[in-house]
């Protein structure tokens, strides 16, 4: 272990050296399950070999060059991303928070093109976009955000799933441009709204009445995750601006902020830039995995899967008492208890199975989305197990 990385992590205690598909191997050769992805990243699993048949020619050829010349892996990438979204234009980051940055940035500037002084954005509690200062400012966690004040100003905080609180704000607030929301809270504890359709709907509709921009944050639940490419897809809407990362470069690092309409123009020449943003190799990593997302009709799957596992663990766990919910959008899983149970992870951890909690008492769940149902059955039975035995005790 070195003593020179800063202690920004609580590591658990395993080093893994190879994948392949949904598992995990440790230096001793032990095989873990991978119910987390890198945390929504590995979409396609590990060593997917497609991916790496790619990732190699990508990589002998040319791996990266400036923006300030043209690349045609990044013009493919945003033709694509364009294609499966609706949307008409992409600026290429290297991370999610980059691509929120980019985000409000535009939202800023879109204010002060229209004469906004001082451009405010409304954000949710509960989010998460990052931690950068803006996006750890616009991020609904005070955990969070504590020890790195002043934050940033110009974010209007309401309640998640809450239609009428913005209203509110609009009654009164002149100085709003735009709403940043993630259609499904990933860090908050997989907090799904109510009736997400209607939601975004709603959502879509207040920003038009007013005149603001509709941005959503699919970075976590982006590419294919939630059983649509998108999250909005489910609502049959369209936002102003998206920022996407994670699942996109399948651990390649790549972020997208994806525009349409007025927000597609706002970022001119000089304003806003990336030295390593959409270069040939995390491009090509970006193009490949939509790629073999489609071919493998993985965005059907993950909403199938999802059903699935979510059945199963209802069905195990069913009568338990502290079990608050199960609840899921796609292959984005959340198991909440009545209780703090992060101890759960190092229990897993040990029946070689790789989890996540967030939110103190939400056990997340982000498998690959090319798990398969024997796989799953695995996972829903390790699971289950280490649950009820932790409710036991």
């Amino acid at each position: 272990m070195s003593q020179h990385l800063m202690n920004t992590y609580s590591k658990l205690p395993v080093t893994f050296v190879k994948g392949q598909g949904v598992w995990l191997y440790d230096e001793e050769g032990n095989k873990y399950l991978d119910a987390l992805s890198g945390v929504a990243v590995n979409g396609l699993g590990h060593a997917h070999p497609k991916l790496i048949d790619v990732l190699n020619r990508q990589v002998s050829r040319l791996i990266h060059v400036s923006n300030i010349y043209h690349i045609a892996e990044q013009e493919k990438l945003a033709d694509k991303l364009c294609d499966i979204s609706g949307m008409d234009r992409v600026f290429f980051c290297n991370s999610g928070c980059e691509a929120n940055e980019a985000a409000i940035k535009l939202a800023r500037l879109y204010g002060h093109n229209k004469g906004i002084g001082n451009p405010e954005i409304i954000v949710m509690d509960k989010a998460f976009h990052g931690r950068t200062l803006a996006t750890l400012s616009a991020t609904g966690n005070r955990k969070t955000q504590a020890g790195f004040e002043p934050l940033v100003s110009g974010f209007v905080r309401v309640p998640f799933d809450d239609l009428e609180a913005i209203r509110q704000v609009a009654s009164h607030n002149s100085n709003v441009v735009a709403v940043l929301v993630e259609p499904v809270q990933g860090e908050g504890g997989i907090n799904i709204p109510h009736d997400a359709i209607n939601y975004l709907q709603g959502l879509r509709q207040l920003c038009d009445e007013n005149k603001w921009l509709l941005m959503l944050d699919e970075v976590q639940s982006g590419i294919g995750r939630t059983g649509h490419w998108f999250s909005f897809q489910h609502a049959n809407i369209t936002p102003d601006v998206m920022s996407l990362a994670k699942g996109l470069g399948s651990g390649v690092p790549i972020g997208a902020c994806v525009a349409r309409g007025v927000a597609s123009e706002i970022f001119t020449y000089g304003k806003h830039g990336s030295t390593f943003g959409g270069n040939p190799l995390a491009s090509a990593a970006g193009l490949a995995t939509l790629n073999i997302i489609e071919e493998e009709g993985l965005v059907r799957h993950a909403d199938q899967l999802g059903d699935y596992i979510c059945k199963k663990l209802t069905a195990k766990l069913n009568g338990a008492n502290g079990i608050v919910s199960i609840r899921h959008a796609g292959l984005m899983i959340g198991i909440e208890l009545d209780r703090p149970c992060a101890d759960i992870v190092k229990l897993a951890l040990v029946e070689k199975l790789l989890i996540n909690v967030t939110a103190e008492k939400v056990i997340r769940l982000l498998p690959p989305l090319i798990m398969n149902e024997d796989e799953a059955t695995i996972l829903v039975d390790v699971l289950a197990s280490l649950i009820l035995n932790f409710l036991s005790q």
